[in-house]
C-alpha cells in the first residue's frame, strides 16, 4: 500500500505484508486507518501519523472485504457474502445486513444527510436508511 503526500511525485510504501489491500476508510479524527486485506480474510487498523505514514498495524477482525465504510460512531461496516457486517470499534460484530444475493462489493454512506446507506452487490445497489450517519473520512476503494 502506497501514500503520495501532498507536493510529491513519488509514492512511498507505507504497508508492506498485505497481500491485497482493497477496501479502506479512514477515522473522522484522522487517527486511524481500517484496510480490508480480501485475500487474507483480514482486516487490520494502523494508527496515521501527522506525516501520513501508518503504524501500529493490528488486527481488527478476522474478515476481510471488497468494501467497507465507517460511520460517526465508530462502526465499521464490511462486505462479503450475503450481506454488510458491521463491527463495533472493539471489533466485535453487532449485526449483519442480509443481502439476497452472493456477494456484496462495495459500501458507503451517502444522501444530504449521510444517513442513507448504499450497497453494491453481484446484480443490484441497495440503499437503507440509516440511524446514523456516516463518517466524514470516508476513502474510496482502492487497488
Amino acid at each position: 500500500m502506497y501514500y503520495l503526500a501532498k507536493g510529491q511525485s513519488q509514492p512511498i510504501v507505507v504497508a508492506e505484508t498485505l497481500q491485497k489491500p482493497n477496501g479502506l476508510a479512514g477515522t473522522a479524527d484522522g487517527k486511524y486507518l481500517f484496510v480490508a486485506d480480501i485475500k487474507a480474510d483480514k482486516t487490520y487498523r494502523f494508527d496515521i501519523n501527522k506525516n501520513g505514514s501508518l503504524s501500529n498495524q493490528q488486527l481488527f477482525v478476522d474478515k476481510g472485504s471488497d468494501g467497507l465504510t465507517l460511520d460517526e460512531r465508530g462502526n465499521v461496516y464490511i462486505t462479503g457474502s450475503k450481506g454488510v457486517t458491521i463491527f463495533n470499534k472493539q471489533g466485535k460484530k453487532t449485526g449483519l445486513i442480509a443481502i439476497p444475493e452472493p456477494w456484496t462489493a462495495n459500501v458507503c454512506f451517502g444522501g444530504k444527510k449521510k444517513n442513507i446507506l448504499f450497497i453494491t452487490a453481484s446484480k443490484a445497489v441497495y440503499t437503507m436508511q440509516m440511524d446514523v450517519q456516516g463518517s466524514t473520512k470516508n476513502a474510496s476503494k482502492q487497488r
